[in-house]
């Protein structure tokens, strides 16, 4: 059965093994830089966005006010036809009764002379 040769560490191979580990996590660490980087520029992208969208919600919302304003004036004036509606028709309730009253009271001016 063939033995394993086992190198020695020694500190040359120590010291070229930590250097390119070291440049490993530098290389690591420039990657992770750049997507931090991309990720602030991303994040800084929709916070803009964002604040476009705030503005459009804030004059939806000044329209709303506008729009609601109108609504208020079209009620009253609604309220007032209403009432004006139900004036006219105790008028012709009115004006309905007194005609019935002036027939009926003619027919029986007509019955007691005839």
């Amino acid at each position: 059965m063939p033995t394993m040769v086992r190198e020695s560490w020694t500190d040359e191979r120590l010291d070229e093994f930590s250097k390119r580990m070291d440049e490993r996590f530098d290389r690591s660490d420039e990657r992770i830089a750049e997507l931090r980087r991309e990720m602030k520029g991303g994040f800084a992208q929709v916070d803009r966005r964002f604040e476009g969208v705030d503005k459009q919600f804030e004059q939806v919302d000044k329209r709303f006010e506008q729009v609601d304003k109108r609504f208020e004036g079209v009620e009253s004036r609604l309220d007032k036809l209403g009432d004006s509606v139900e004036s006219i028709r105790k008028t012709i309730v009115f004006g309905a009764v007194s005609m019935c009253s002036v027939v009926v009271a003619g027919l029986i001016g007509l019955l007691i002379q005839g």
